[in-house]
């Protein structure tokens, strides 16, 4: 669907794909795997050579169109469902942080987000650097070398203190760092971070994406090519298929073990930085 509705025709009819039996509203596709028609359509469904479902720990008819709506009112090429908030930002940080890299987080951050940074990334050589969500030049002040990531939750959560996402994005992007926003709390409808210089955006669907407590889930969004990074990581159950996969992604314009690439995306330009979280 074009970016051209308004966000509320996008809420409602994005990622619509109607089975044969041309249902009224969007059916919800229980099933673990999927048939083919021949061996070989498996082989290249498995490989990646054909797009296609091939068991529901990868993609499902039913996350996909919750991924295609989100991104579409979020603006990003890119998203990856979770099963919960936590399990995004763990996602986002596996797929983009190695041993040695250093992270900057506001201290207005969801407790159990604030655990995760604190306490058991630092088990896996992880550093993280906390700093007033308000106070742009104390992010500035924090910088290292090794600085990889910038994690706002902005309104933060339950303070609801306000973070100056452009500003935040303007100290990423000279240190070669990535900005992340967290953006349970406003949702699509209320402020988009991509389109003020964010790189990625993650969601508890539990908060305002649901509004009734009755759902448990997350997401992760960004530019095409970093969205796919955290994908591989998302489901790193691939067993045998991981390694086409990630040869696939490099095809399709990742950057090379080492390199840096560009990719215009999500109604702003996102950069690409730093390596390969996996070869």
């Amino acid at each position: 669907m074009s970016d051209d509705f308004e966000l509320e025709t996008l809420a409602l009819h994005t990622g619509i794909h109607r089975s044969q039996f041309n249902e009224h509203s969007e059916a919800l596709y229980l099933t673990s795997s999927y048939v083919f028609d021949s061996a070989a359509q498996a082989a290249a469904r498995f490989s990646g050579a054909e797009p296609g479902n091939i068991y529901s720990r990868f993609t499902n008819p039913t996350v996909t169109a919750f991924e295609e709506r989100l991104a579409a009112l979020e603006g990003a090429e890119a998203c990856v469902a979770t099963s919960s908030g936590m399990s995004a930002i763990l996602t986002c940080v596996m797929g983009l942080l190695s041993a040695g890299d250093h992270v900057i987080a506001s201290r207005s951050l969801f407790g159990a987000t604030v655990n995760l940074f604190n306490n058991i990334l630092k088990r896996f050589g992880v550093e993280t650097t906390f700093v007033s969500a308000t106070d742009v030049a104390a992010w500035q002040a924090a910088v290292k070398a090794n600085t990889k990531l910038l994690f706002i939750e902005t309104p933060s959560n339950p303070l609801t203190e306000i973070s100056d996402i452009t500003a935040l994005a303007a100290v990423a992007r000279k240190a070669g760092a990535w900005l992340a926003v967290d953006n349970c709390f406003c949702s699509p409808i209320l402020q988009r971070p991509l389109e003020l210089g964010a790189d990625l955006v993650i969601h508890s669907a539990t908060k305002y994406l649901d509004g009734q407590g009755r759902v448990l889930g997350g997401a992760v969004l960004a530019a095409l090519v970093l969205g796919q990074w955290v994908w591989v990581i998302a489901i790193l159950g691939l067993g045998p298929s991981v390694e086409q996969y990630l040869d696939i992604v490099k095809r399709q314009g990742g950057p090379a073990t080492g390199g840096d690439g560009e990719r215009e995306g999500g109604g702003c330009r996102n950069t690409v930085r730093g390596k390969w979280p996996i070869t």
